[in-house]
């Protein structure tokens, strides 16, 4: 799932959501910077992490 998200799309980390909505800027060899509402821009290793969908903010 974590490589198909592109750069603009928002998601959210469900082991974690006090982070709260994130916005995709990146996602480049296994590595996908996000931009959380609580947490600041994040560098996450796609293969740690199962980011989901979030389609209505």
């Amino acid at each position: 799932m974590n490589s198909l998200l592109e750069p603009g799309m928002l998601v959210r980390n469900p082991a974690e959501p006090e982070w709260g909505l994130g916005q995709v800027q990146s996602n480049i060899n296994g590595k996908i910077t996000v931009n959380f509402e609580n947490m600041g821009k994040m560098t996450l290793e796609s293969a740690n992490i199962a980011l989901t969908l979030q389609f209505d903010p």
